[in-house]
């Protein structure tokens, strides 16, 4: 899944510049498909934990994530043992973390 019609890639990272250009520290995981990968984010929070979202539609088609752990932040251990699990599942996927202490999602849209 990606935003309108740039490729995965592009859009991504874009967003990753961007973060890093405004202070936030953004960094690629794991590259998926160029074109149609969907995207995963583990936002680190420094100390508290981590977020794990996972990119989605809501039912207008707006981008929207599902958060992993019912949205509980995760040791970072348990986060990256997650995303793990979703590459083995989806080599495609593409994986980017975020380093906020505010959790912030630079890429926007409604946690369902």
């Amino acid at each position: 899944m990606m935003s309108s019609s740039l490729g995965s890639d592009f859009w991504i990272m874009a967003q990753v510049r961007q973060s890093n250009q405004e202070g936030t520290p953004a960094m690629v995981i794991h590259k998926g498909d160029p074109d149609r990968g969907s995207l995963l984010l583990k936002i680190n929070l420094l100390g508290p934990g981590c977020q794990v979202l996972s990119q989605t539609r809501d039912i207008d088609g707006n981008l929207a994530w599902l958060a992993a752990n019912k949205g509980e932040l995760m040791e970072e251990r348990d986060a990256d043992e997650y995303i793990g699990r979703a590459i083995k599942r989806d080599p495609d996927v593409w994986v980017i973390e975020f380093e906020d202490k505010s959790g912030t999602n630079p890429f926007g849209g409604e946690i369902l």
